[in-house]
């Protein structure tokens, strides 16, 4: 597990493929070497090798979390590749079940060519596994719904000694295996709710941050979804509230090939503030205009009202290296902590090239969702990576000083992004704790899904 000092490091630009070792996305973080790389063709012979493994075992996934849940520290320790297990296996009309490695953006796509949605708002970047985005809580915005994990109605595991372990929302464990970071077996198959899909409208406005306390209660109370992004430094939010379109809305987005519809022209009042940021960002990254991280804060310039489903508004997220931290916090406080992180910045006035991300959810029935048994807000704090792997020291300072004021007020980290375990006693904030950590007893008493980070996680 990484220290304190060590845990952004610095990101590897010369890659080659060559090279003998597994890295994560970001590459930023070894997880082992391809020699210990498996890739099982089905289900049986994922069986087999983890039955006649000896040692430890960890699933690759799509990498794209920092790598302390994928390390395979030890020599002997077995990489699974599990990129065989997907595609669509059945459905009926109110469930699909996929294979568990199946991209989120097949899993999108397959749905909206069925008429189909998940009823939770989507995560912005789709190119994380199923089971991925079940193990690490991934989430989207919007009181009356939470996290993916929470549409899952069945999971097939394969446990530490090869056998298959079903598990439907009847059965007593099926909290813990909603959100188990990888340490309870492998996810071959999962099936999920789905509804009709619908289309929505998103109004789109920049406001200033004066009442945001109070309004962003307001906006997550009133829509369907919301998300916002707040500039303290120039006292601004930019902010997206999103309904069912109306059916006059829906049937103009049909008849644009249900292509997505912009419905205004061009809003630029928040031209000048993504200015400012983007000389906050050419200063830490020293990149070109048009690259990725740049074009994620260019997009608010001149935006507009749109109608689309929910995957084309919502799911808009531009990969790009980052150190990525997200602290939950129940919304009944969340004012209480918009307000502390006011006077601290009115304070410090800390060096920011991205905003500050807020994003709320219903609760979650995973024993150890961030957003476990209520509603919570979600906040957000980017620094991406320079050209050269590099990361701002302000940018760093900024993200360990925000995590900490955080953490003291009682957060809970997204599990898949970067967190200090140190900060945090996670039997205060996770009622359920002990009940997991007795699961995960149970289904791996040899502990043969650990690595260093759960074993010091679950001591």
């Amino acid at each position: 597990m990484q220290t304190r000092a060590d845990r952004f490091p610095i990101r590897n630009t010369q890659l080659l493929d060559t090279d003998p070792q597994i890295w994560n996305w970001a590459q930023n973080d070894r997880l082992g070497t391809k020699e210990q790389v498996k890739r099982p063709n089905d289900e049986a012979q994922l069986q087999a090798l983890v039955t006649a493994h000896p040692g430890n075992i960890a699933i690759m996934g799509s990498r794209l979390s920092s790598g302390d849940l994928l390390h395979a520290e030890k020599r002997d320790t077995m990489l699974i590749d599990a990129s065989a297990l997907t595609g669509l296996v059945a459905s009926t009309p109110d469930t699909v079940t996929f294979g568990a490695a199946t991209p989120l953006h097949e899993v999108y796509a397959t749905l909206t060519g069925m008429e189909r949605m998940l009823p939770s708002s989507p995560g912005v970047i789709a190119l994380q596994t199923l089971a991925g985005a079940i193990a690490t809580g991934t989430h989207g915005q919007g009181l009356g719904q939470s996290s993916i994990a929470d549409e899952v109605q069945r999971m097939r595991l394969v446990l530490a000694d090869g056998s298959i372990l079903e598990i439907d929302r009847q059965h007593p464990w099926f909290g813990a295996a909603q959100l188990a970071l990888g340490t309870l077996g492998i996810l071959t198959e999962v099936t999920l709710k789905t509804i009709p899909l619908a289309i929505f409208t998103c109004f789109k406005n920049a406001t200033d941050d004066a009442d945001l306390e109070s309004t962003l209660v307001e906006w997550n109370e009133t829509f369907a979804m919301s998300k916002a992004w707040w500039f303290p430094e120039d006292h601004l939010v930019h902010v997206w509230r999103a309904r069912e379109a109306t059916p006059d809305e829906a049937l103009a987005y049909q008849h644009n090939n249900r292509e997505t519809l912009s419905l205004s022209s061009g809003d630029n009042s928040m031209n000048s503030t993504v200015e400012r940021t983007l000389v906050h960002m050419q200063h830490d990254i020293q990149g070109a205009k048009g690259d990725k991280p740049f074009k994620t804060v260019e997009r608010f310039k001149n935006f507009t009202d749109i109608t689309g489903d929910i995957y084309q508004i919502y799911c808009r997220g531009i990969a790009t290296p980052q150190i990525n931290i997200e602290i939950g916090i129940p919304l009944r406080r969340a004012g209480q902590v918009i307000e502390k992180i006011k006077q601290w910045y009115a304070e410090t006035h800390p060096h920011m090239h991205y905003p500050v991300i807020l994003r709320c959810t219903g609760p979650s029935d995973a024993w150890l969702s961030p957003a476990g048994q209520e509603a919570t807000c979600f906040f957000g704090f980017v620094v991406y990576y320079a050209a050269d792997g590099t990361l701002s020291k302000d940018g760093v300072c900024f993200l360990n000083t925000v995590e900490k004021l955080l953490a003291e007020q009682g957060g809970r980290p997204h599990w898949g992004k970067y967190f200090d375990p140190e900060l945090y006693h996670w039997p205060d904030i996770y009622p359920q704790w002990q009940q997991f950590r007795e699961v995960r007893t149970a289904l791996d008493p040899a502990g043969k899904f650990a690595n260093a980070f759960s074993t010091a996680l679950f001591r």
